[in-house]
């Protein structure tokens, strides 16, 4: 069996790098060719034209690995079947699953490396915008903002511009009978870099506990150690959802949620950067018994196969996102739809297949 284990494994390897390295290549040049005007509009030269798209190949080969996948899967099992392979292995007693056993197990080696490209791709991404001049300038002033901190204080203020809040007013709800309820008012906040410290100016604090007497303390200025968020905390000043990584993505969107923000479409993006890298393994799971009928259509069928699924698959995916950036289904349904529309399938197919 490990003779027909490197055998199987071999051809799948071979072909799954050859897209994968390959395909990339596709989606530059499409995209190059849909730039190309801005490009010239800004005034961007071709060197750095060029340096983007090799920090942007990190993310062009996560998008190809499903269809990487799947184009390996179908040539891989094709090719046996139309070559007899699989059926001198069935007379071996080898069964068919048995067979093609190594397919499931590398492509959750390809899913991992899924994964672990989800986390580059950020940071290369970051690159290939400031190269391209496609990073929007940050967000400075805010009006009327309000953020909910996780240690349950409310902020808010009238203006928040660069690293000053303008009638900043601090809030800490207490439980009405040991825990006070703190107003913490001032005219003016303003965030000093180097010490990572705000320092309110011309104000007070009061204090009460449930209907108790309430305790005043104007000041002129004070530092409160508990208030150690950043201006851009604040803000909530977007990046683009590929330019961070999982955990920086649920910080923000918790950011977000604390300032009364409710932001679906990155919702949706988190749960993405999980469900794609997924995807490959559910694809191949598909293709093994969809390629046991393409024997006998040659090359240019199994092509043909392999992406018209692929484009079902990647319309289903845009289908669900919409429907969960608007709020009409959940954005883990949005997400993971397909891949368990797609699984299913793949489960059907499975009980068809001679084995």
């Amino acid at each position: 069996m490990r003779r027909l284990d490197r055998l199987v494994a071999r051809e799948f390897i071979r072909l799954f790098v050859l897209f994968t390295v390959a395909a990339p290549f596709l989606f530059i040049l499409g995209d190059w060719t849909d730039r190309i005007d801005t490009y010239s509009s800004r005034g961007i030269p071709v060197a750095d034209q060029a340096l983007s798209y090799l920090y942007g190949y990190p993310l062009f080969m996560l998008w190809s690995l499903p269809v990487a996948g799947l184009i390996a899967t179908v040539f891989t099992v094709s090719n046996m079947t139309r070559t007899s392979e699989v059926a001198a292995a069935k007379a071996g007693g080898v069964s068919f699953w048995r067979l093609f056993l190594p397919l499931p197990v590398l492509g959750l080696m390809a899913t991992a490396l899924g994964l672990g490209l989800s986390e580059v791709v950020p940071m290369t991404q970051s690159q290939a915008a400031e190269l391209r001049g496609d990073r929007a300038g940050q967000v400075q002033s805010r009006s009327n903002f309000h953020y909910r901190a996780p240690d349950n204080w409310f902020y808010r203020g009238r203006r928040i511009t660069g690293d000053t809040i303008y009638f900043f007013h601090g809030e800490l709800e207490g439980d009405g009978a040991s825990t006070p309820t703190v107003d913490l008012v001032a005219r003016r906040a303003v965030y000093d870099s180097a010490s990572s410290r705000w320092t309110l100016h011309d104000g007070y604090q009061r204090e009460w506990v449930g209907e108790g007497p309430v305790e005043s303390m104007p000041f002129d200025t004070v530092r409160p150690d508990n208030l150690t968020y950043t201006p851009d905390e604040f803000l909530a000043t977007p990046k683009e959802p590929d330019e961070m990584r999982y955990a920086e993505l649920s910080g923000f969107i918790e950011s977000l949620k604390r300032s009364g923000t409710e932001p679906l479409e990155l919702e949706v993006e988190r749960a993405m950067k999980l469900a794609i890298p997924v995807a490959t393994f559910i694809i191949i799971l598909f293709g093994m018994p969809m390629a046991t009928s393409s024997s006998r259509g040659g090359p240019a069928y199994g092509i043909g196969i392999s992406l018209g699924v692929t484009v079902v698959y990647l319309m289903l995916f845009k289908v669900t996102e919409a429907l969960g950036n608007t709020g009409t289904i959940s954005p883990d349904l949005a997400a993971w739809g397909p891949n368990a529309l797609f699984a299913v399938a793949a489960v059907v197919l499975m009980t068809r297949v001679r084995t």
